[in-house]
């Protein structure tokens, strides 16, 4: 699966690319035929703790893609936050093709 980055305003380190990576290239696991991933980080400078937003843009065979975007404290917890909620679509859309 590609895996492409980008981050509004800001340089994200390496380490956050990593996990980032790891934890979305997991996502194979629960459908086998996923194109490719976008993630998009930004900072949301209007609220007070829970700035740090992560999106994920999925792209699968049968559908446009599968989008998620979360708030959180730090990326990190954003990210797992977002991958979650993809990882919730794909079971629904696994699910539906079964019946199909």
């Amino acid at each position: 699966m590609n895996v492409t980055f980008q981050s509004v305003q800001f340089k994200a380190d390496q380490r956050l690319l990593d996990f980032t990576e790891k934890k979305v290239s997991k996502l194979d696991q629960y459908y086998e035929s996923i194109i490719g991933a976008e993630v998009i980080f930004r900072l949301v400078p209007d609220q007070d703790r829970e700035n740090k937003v992560a999106e994920i843009k999925l792209s699968i065979p049968d559908r446009d893609y599968l989008f998620s975007k979360k708030n959180a404290v730090s990326f990190e917890e954003a990210v797992d936050l977002a991958v979650a909620a993809i990882k919730h679509q794909l079971e629904r859309v696994k699910e539906k093709s079964r019946f199909k």
